[in-house]
């Protein structure tokens, strides 16, 4: 059964087809960090590797199976490591260039994270993200944006003072919230999402580090990514 189709018997509906408002040959782009980066090839054209192992690439597979008449065409720009400043400088190159039809962006735990040279405050994530929604918007005034809002989960290094460090969290969170609100754009609470899902295995299931998701935490991900951007322009 497809994600679609789990979401439509949960909710105790009919499954309809997912991504209704995508059109043949539309381009779905994921932008990010490592976890959407997911290991993915940089260069060639194979299909067992372009799109990583992630929330995308779960995404791309479930949509492409029950759609294939669309042609729909997934893409991966995530790029491990990157914060808010280094999407800046590629997104000419790795966003706008692209002409996507619906562009899914998951960034900030590596704002979070960094320290030193590499820090970004708080004022300089949102400044930096809005900087880069508001030119997306001006640039492609026709693509649907969906915000992704970063998370942690209290296995490894993230367990000892995880209290402590999702009070920091939940600010971003609120960052991400307060631009989707702005520019009217759906934000997916993979926080939220993973909260509930810690009632019914721990921690370590979802997460092998506390950043980056399991094969479980990716589908789990890809699951609240599609409920809410169906949700939010299929009501």
């Amino acid at each position: 059964m497809s994600m679609a189709a789990i979401n439509a018997t949960a909710q105790g509906t009919t499954a309809q087809e997912p991504l209704p408002f995508l059109h043949a040959q539309d381009v779905i782009l994921f932008q990010g960090d490592s976890i959407t980066d997911g290991g993915r090839a940089r260069t060639g054209s194979d299909y067992n590797h372009i799109m990583g192992q992630d929330y995308g690439y779960i995404l791309a597979a479930e949509i492409g199976a029950n759609s294939p008449e669309r042609g729909l065409v997934f893409v991966n720009r995530g790029i491990s490591g990157d914060r808010v400043p280094d999407l800046a400088p590629r997104w000419q190159r790795d966003t706008i260039a692209l002409h996507p039809q619906l562009l899914s962006i998951l960034i900030g735990v590596n704002d979070f994270i960094s320290t030193d040279e590499r820090a970004v405050t708080l004022e300089q994530y949102e400044a930096g993200y809005d900087k880069l929604l508001a030119e997306t918007i001006a640039a492609l005034p026709n693509t649907r944006i969906v915000l992704g809002q970063p998370f942690l989960l209290p296995v490894g290094k993230r367990k000892a003072n995880y209290a402590e460090q999702m009070v920091e969290m939940k600010k971003r969170q609120a960052v991400v919230d307060r631009l989707g609100a702005k520019y009217h754009l759906p934000v997916v609470h993979y926080q939220q999402a993973i909260d509930a899902a810690l009632a019914k295995a721990p921690a370590e299931h979802w997460s092998w580090d506390g950043i980056h998701p399991t094969y479980a935490g990716h589908g789990l991900m890809a699951q609240e990514w599609l409920k809410t951007v169906d949700g939010f322009w299929t009501k």
